[in-house]
């Protein structure tokens, strides 16, 4: 996927679960995107964060780690 249309995509997530309270937008945005995200998607934003992207929402970076993992094959 193009990666601004990845940033974007993530970044509407996190515009929605703004109006929340902190502690559930962050789990919101992580499950959202846990649930709803197909494996290579969620790859994709994981190498793009380690890579330092920028144009992230706060709220993406921090749900981050709590978004599930995408598991390696052989």
């Amino acid at each position: 996927m193009a990666p601004d249309k990845l940033v974007y995509m993530a970044n509407q997530i996190a515009t929605f679960f703004k109006s929340k309270p902190h502690d559930e937008g962050v789990a919101g945005v992580a499950g959202h995107i846990s649930d709803f995200w197909d494996p290579r998607m969620r790859k994709q934003l994981f190498d793009m964060i380690s890579d330092g992207h920028d144009g992230f929402e706060p709220l993406v970076l921090e749900a981050a780690p709590a978004i599930r993992k995408v598991k390696e094959t052989a």
